[in-house]
């Protein structure tokens, strides 16, 4: 431990050394009390350093986007500079009248702000300030303090919790971890809702990272974010999300879940929606750059922009989903439509419906889902931007392999595909044996379509053929490996009744395996530890109950630290005897 560090621990009289350990991640160290006082996870690190790779990647193209603002406005002065004196007097207002020009829409205001001025023509700044990061619900500190020391180019970072033995660790930590820290971050006892309410776009990065559900924090963070900032957004209710709670879904998310196979995909959908819908009620949209689902949680990063006439896309972002019942049939209906006439756009509801009563393929009834977000929910440059960096300094990441993996899976996407199939669900529904994914792939390629992985599901499959041509490859394929029979009231049966109208062929093509499995590139990690995922949350006493969350062993050991605190007998005795099962 450095001296710097040491003289920083000896002010408080109170404070215990043997009470806390140190915990390192990055570059950032912190102090985690015995008793579980402030929350800390572990498993987080993927969330950390994909947050930090992607920040990176967002100071980077934050600086090219002002550069060619700067010379898209040395460009305009050097155009008027051209024109006659004598013109630019007769195009001159009156009475301080606004000019609507070409560049600026007429839903906007004269007056145009600040934050708007380089996109509408105003004044550019010779040079941008260093972005300001809001880290909400803070906690320990660490993501904050990582941020501060690794993230090269960052301003201030202001770290808020609600809770003061949170606040009073962050603090402890930012001592801790010496001058940089010192400098960079600063830590608020407040509420995060009313910290950015009070903040209106001032930060231009806003984190979200709560035990549970983001819903709550979303309209305050939407307004605390700066024009063209980032909003970093993760949600830990993956039960609710992938419906297992369909009404608690719809009241904290505004969109109803599916089980389908697809099920954690449409989580970020219906975070991504539902975010949108809240921007929408200030004249604000959201442009997805990365989307991920990792570990036991969703995770996306959304830049926040402001437009009223771009504001009345959303509807054509969104959509229903009807979910067959029966089979693994899935169609989706979209919320609107625009209709174009000469220079004219015309908004309007979206047409419908796009599936009939029962299901074309099995004739069971649908079940309907959403809306969700069915627009992209990656920007393929940025990720392609954000892996390059990450394979550049792989050194600096804790969870390199993990994170490197997930955005290898991410960058071969179908951008444009929602949702995805199981090709071992579609087996299971004909109750035949699967094809490869080697075979299928090539099929639906050689029909003429597209198809990719996802990161979602190592057995998932993105493709924009349609379910009808989807189902004749699987029945050319039982053709050749039959089934028995099975009872008619079921999907399979109805759907190996109809002859297949496709002639499928099953040659391996070219494309059937992506750049990252032809050159054997890990793409789906095994989890490092055993116990690997959400720990327990902050403040509960930890109990033998834990054990199947933290392992037997750290339970025990923490037990033991607890001065004056004896854990009933009955409860030690259980933990003891079920270490060797676990």
């Amino acid at each position: 431990m450095g001296d710097e560090k040491k003289r920083a621990l000896e002010t408080p009289a109170s404070l215990d050394i043997d009470d806390y350990t140190v915990v390192k991640e990055g570059e950032a160290e912190i102090l985690m009390h015995v008793k579980n006082e402030v929350f800390y996870n572990k498993a987080q690190v993927n969330n950390r350093d994909m947050s930090i790779a992607v920040l990176r990647t967002f100071i980077s193209k934050r600086q090219q986007e002002h550069e060619a603002r700067l010379l898209s406005k040395k460009m305009k002065t050097r155009a008027k500079e051209v024109v006659e004196p004598e013109a630019v007097g007769h195009d001159a207002k009156s009475n301080g009248e606004c000019d609507v020009s070409k560049d600026i829409s007429q839903d906007e205001p004269c007056s145009i702000s600040e934050n708007s001025a380089a996109s509408q023509g105003g004044k550019v700044p010779e040079e941008m300030k260093p972005p300001r990061v809001l880290e909400a619900l803070s906690a320990s500190g660490l993501r904050a303090l990582r941020y501060a020391r690794e993230v090269e180019g960052i301003g201030k970072v202001v770290a808020v919790d609600n809770d003061k033995a949170s606040v009073e660790s962050c603090r402890r930590n930012i001592k801790f971890n010496g001058s940089v820290a010192i400098s960079k971050v600063e830590s608020h006892l407040a509420d995060a809702r009313v910290y950015m309410l009070t903040h209106p776009k001032e930060f231009d990065v806003v984190d979200l990272d709560p035990y549970g559900s983001p819903s709550i924090f979303l309209d305050s963070a939407l307004q605390s974010v700066a024009d063209g900032g980032i909003l970093m957004c993760t949600a830990t209710d993956m039960a609710v999300l992938c419906g297992a709670n369909g009404e608690v879904c719809y009241s904290k998310y505004g969109a109803y879940p599916l089980k389908g196979k697809y099920m954690h995909e449409m989580a970020l959908r219906i975070l991504l929606a539902c975010i949108e819908s809240h921007a929408n009620r200030y004249k604000r949209y959201i442009v997805p750059v990365l989307s991920v689902e990792i570990d036991f949680y969703v995770r996306v990063f959304v830049r926040v922009f402001t437009s009223a006439s771009a504001m009345k896309n959303t509807p054509l972002k969104l959509s229903y989903v009807y979910q067959c019942s029966g089979c693994d049939s899935f169609h989706l209906q979209p919320v609107g439509r625009t209709v174009s006439k000469n220079t004219s756009v015309r908004y309007l509801p979206g047409f419908g419906p796009v599936v009939a009563q029962e299901c074309s393929d099995c004739g069971k009834k649908y079940n309907m889902g959403g809306p969700i977000w069915s627009a992209p929910i990656h920007d393929m440059e940025w990720v392609n931007s954000i892996l390059a960096d990450v394979k550049s300094i792989k050194e600096r990441y804790p969870a390199f392999n993990k994170i490197s993996a997930v955005l290898t899976t991410v960058s071969e996407e179908l951008p444009d595909v929602p949702l995805y199939l199981s090709l071992h669900s579609l087996s299971a529904t004909l109750k035949c044996t699967s094809p490869s994914a080697v075979i299928f792939r090539s099929a639906v390629i050689n029909a003429g379509y597209r198809i990719s992985g996802t990161h979602v599901n190592p057995l998932g499959l993105k493709t924009d053929a349609p379910m009808d041509v989807i189902w004749d490859i699987m029945r050319c394929w039982v053709k050749t490996h039959p089934v028995k029979a099975q009872s008619p009231g079921l999907a399979g049966s109805a759907i190996l009744a109809k002859a297949p109208v496709l002639q499928v062929n099953f040659a391996r093509a070219g494309a059937s395996l992506s750049k990252a499995q032809a050159k054997k590139v890990a793409r789906f990690l095994p989890n490092p530890e055993r116990h690997w995922g959400p720990k327990v949350r902050a403040g509960r006493q930890i109990t033998s109950k834990h054990a199947s969350l933290l392992g037997p062993e750290v339970v025990n050991g923490l037990q033991k630290l607890k001065e004056g605190e004896e854990e009933p007998a009955s409860k030690r005795k259980k933990t003891e005897e079920s270490t060797p099962n676990l």
